[in-house]
């Protein structure tokens, strides 16, 4: 694609928004960023990639951080920092490529080029789907959607100016469960080149 193009997913856990991001990534031939991001940002800054990782995408700690004017000693904090500059050097570089959570949306707000999706899911459907992955039964697949939910809204919500899942700040908003992915990726490809095709007149 000769223009720059940037796909941000934003997902509930158990709605397939991770793989689907991944699926529009390789059928439009974009690069795709998720936790994988932590690699690069892991050797730049000289550390061991699992470090990062107990902090990825998740809220500060509020007892044992602590905040002086713009700087903090949460290490959740400043790694969403790095994410958000990595996110935005990536665009200010030109490079096309499909991003999952981590408040890209936000970060990028204003981007020509940029389209949004928050992907949902039935709460049956989305159950089902992480005691299949994960091996769970039903008590301890509800437990780790809930949590990790709480999680991912707890630090959107404090990144970002808008809500989590907000439908008035994402370009579209679906329900993955009844059509599953492949559906679902279908109408999400299906409205991105609808977007360029507009663009480019």
């Amino acid at each position: 694609m000769s223009e720059q193009l940037i796909i941000t997913v934003s997902r509930e856990f158990g709605s397939a928004g991770h793989e689907i991001a991944e699926k529009i990534a390789k059928d439009l031939g974009l690069k795709f960023y998720d936790r994988s991001m932590l690699d690069e940002i892991a050797c730049n800054m000289n550390v061991n990639v699992e470090v990062l990782e107990k902090f990825d995408e998740k809220p500060r700690n509020i007892i044992l951080s602590r905040r002086v004017g713009k700087y903090s000693n949460s290490m959740e904090e400043i790694l969403a920092e790095t994410q958000f500059n990595f996110i935005k050097e990536k665009a200010d570089s030109g490079e096309s490529f499909v991003i999952v959570g981590r408040c890209a949306e936000s970060v990028l707000q204003g981007r020509d080029g940029l389209i949004s999706f928050f992907v949902s899911g039935d709460r049956e459907h989305k159950i089902e789907r992480v005691m299949k992955i994960y091996k769970l039964d039903r008590v301890e697949a509800v437990k780790k959607m809930e949590r990790h939910d709480f999680k991912r809204k707890r630090y959107h919500n404090r990144h970002s100016e808008h809500k989590w899942g907000d439908s008035r700040y994402y370009d579209v908003c679906i329900n993955s469960s009844p059509l599953d992915v492949s559906g679902t990726v279908q109408i999400l490809e299906s409205y991105i080149k609808e977007r360029e095709t507009l663009r480019r007149k």
